[in-house]
């Protein structure tokens, strides 16, 4: 059984020994495995817990009530980040740290607005999470490098996201494109003619600057656009 956080009104739940807790929310082993050697074998960071799935996660999150939940963004229930706000739910206090393989400062705006504490790049050094667990655990934000500056950018409007332009019906198309599907299957899901379809791939290509269909839903997911 791992120690029993402890907290006061004022500090980050810890264990009987003073290290922060720790969460951890990622489904593949051997970097799950990497990543809770590099924070325990600090003297301030204890992973008190692993889990493999959003649900599970949020169940340990309420039974645990960890200083921080490091969280994977791409999990197999879903996307991590609409999930924030049920984690601090579940668990009152508890910050959230988002890692992922692909960020940017549109993905970084959407963690913050989701009332995340930080985004770290899993390409980074692990160095570099263990010091994103130590800020946000005192309250202070953790971004990568330049993705902050960026996440402001678009929340305080001075820097539209890409694909702010896209129509309702162009995000369809382009939800539909992400889940591998041909124009031909797009114009029967939307119910409109495959000529129509055309135009609405072409615009949502332009729209994001994408060369082909592909590019643009690998644009989409760097930017958030898509989970």
């Amino acid at each position: 059984m791992p120690p029993t956080p402890q907290a006061t009104p004022d500090t980050a739940p810890r264990t009987a020994d003073g290290r922060i807790t720790i969460l951890l929310v990622e489904d593949h082993d051997m970097v799950a495995e990497a990543i809770r050697l590099a924070l325990d074998r600090t003297d301030d960071l204890k992973v008190v817990g692993r889990s493999l799935s959003l649900k599970n996660a949020l169940t340990e999150a309420a039974r645990l009530r960890p200083a921080v939940v490091v969280l994977d963004r791409r999990l197999p229930d879903g996307d991590g980040i609409p999930a924030i706000a049920a984690f601090k739910a579940a668990a009152p206090g508890t910050r959230v740290l988002v890692l992922t393989g692909e960020g940017s400062p549109a993905v970084a705006a959407q963690v913050a607005e989701a009332g995340g504490s930080g985004l770290i790049l899993k390409a980074g050094n692990l160095a570099e999470l263990q010091n994103g667990v130590r800020l946000v655990a005192a309250g202070e934000p953790a971004f990568s490098k330049g993705l902050l500056s960026g996440a402001l950018d678009r929340l305080t409007g001075r820097t539209p996201a890409p694909g702010a332009a896209l129509t309702p019906r162009e995000r369809e198309t382009l939800h539909l494109l992400g889940d591998g599907l041909g124009a031909a299957e797009i114009s029967h899901r939307l119910g409109v003619a495959l000529n129509t379809t055309r135009n609405h791939i072409q615009r949502v290509l332009e729209k994001l600057g994408a060369r082909s269909q592909l590019e643009a839903v690998i644009v989409a997911r760097r930017e958030g656009i898509l989970p």
